[in-house]
C-alpha cells in the first residue's frame, strides 16, 4: 500500500508505530496527534505554563524520533512517550528552579470532595458557565505543589489507575493515594463549597493546536542538523 492510501486515523497503533519505525512521518504525525492531550496535560502539571508545556512537547517529540528506531514496545507507547516528556519537563523545571523544593503539606480532616464528569451542555449562558469553572479549576491546580499536581493531572484529568499512575512516575501505589487526597483537600479549601464541575475539558489540546504540534515538529525534523 502506498503511503499516500493508508489511512492513519484508523490505523491499529502496533502498525503505525512501524512505519513511523521507518521513516514515514506521516505515521509519527499520527502518532502525535493521539498522544498531544495527555502529554500536554503531563508537562503543564510540571511547567504550570501553557507556551512552555508546548515546547516541552516539542522537545519531547524530537528525542522521541530520534530514539522510536529503538523502542521495542516492552512498555506501551504513551507509558514511553510520557516517560520522555516527564523527563524534558523536569529537566527544563531543575534548571528554571534549581533551588526550588517541594513544601510537605499535613494532612488535616478537610472533607474530600469529588469532581465528577459534566455532561456536554449545549445551551450557550450553561457553556460559558461551565468554561469559568474549568478555568477556575485550571488555576486551582496551577497552585497545587508539584508533585501533588502531576499526580492529580494523571488520576483525575487523565484517569489513570492508581497502578498506572505508580507505574508511570516510579512511586508507590500508597504514596499515589496520599499525595492524590492532600491535592484533594487542597483543591477543597481554594475553590467554592459549592463548585461542582468536571475534568474532561481542562487544559484542552485539541484540534488547531494539536496540529500546530504536529506541524513544528515535522518542520524542526526536516532542517538539516549544523555540521558537528
Amino acid at each position: 500500500m502506498s503511503q499516500a492510501a493508508r489511512d492513519y486515523g484508523t490505523m491499529p497503533e502496533k502498525l503505525l508505530l512501524r512505519h513511523a519505525q521507518g521513516g514515514d512521518r506521516d505515521a509519527f504525525r499520527a502518532i502525535m496527534q493521539r498522544h498531544n492531550q495527555r502529554l500536554f496535560r503531563v508537562a503543564r502539571a510540571v511547567v504550570s505554563n501553557d507556551d512552555e508545556a508546548e515546547d516541552v512537547l516539542q522537545d519531547a517529540y524530537l528525542k522521541a524520533f530520534a530514539a522510536i528506531g529503538l523502542f521495542r514496545g516492552e512498555s506501551g507507547l504513551n507509558t514511553w512517550l510520557t516517560a520522555i516528556t516527564l523527563n524534558e519537563a523536569r529537566g527544563r523545571l531543575r534548571r528554571r528552579r534549581p533551588s526550588e523544593s517541594l513544601d510537605v503539606m499535613e494532612e488535616s480532616g478537610v472533607r474530600v470532595i469529588p469532581f465528577p464528569g459534566m455532561a456536554e451542555i449545549p445551551d450557550p449562558e450553561a457553556e460559558a458557565i461551565r468554561s469559568e469553572t474549568r478555568r477556575l479549576l485550571e488555576r486551582a491546580i496551577d497552585g497545587l505543589p508539584d508533585e501533588f499536581r502531576l499526580v492529580f493531572m494523571l488520576r483525575e484529568v487523565e484517569g489513570l489507575s492508581v497502578e498506572e499512575t505508580a507505574a508511570q512516575l516510579d512511586l508507590n501505589p500508597q504514596t499515589v493515594r496520599s499525595r492524590l487526597f492532600r491535592a484533594r483537600q487542597t483543591l477543597r479549601q481554594s475553590l467554592m463549597s459549592t463548585l461542582s464541575s468536571g475534568m474532561e475539558g481542562v487544559f484542552p489540546f485539541l484540534g488547531a493546536r494539536c496540529s500546530r504540534i504536529a506541524d513544528r515538529v515535522l518542520a524542526r525534523l526536516s532542517v538539516p542538523a549544523p555540521p558537528g
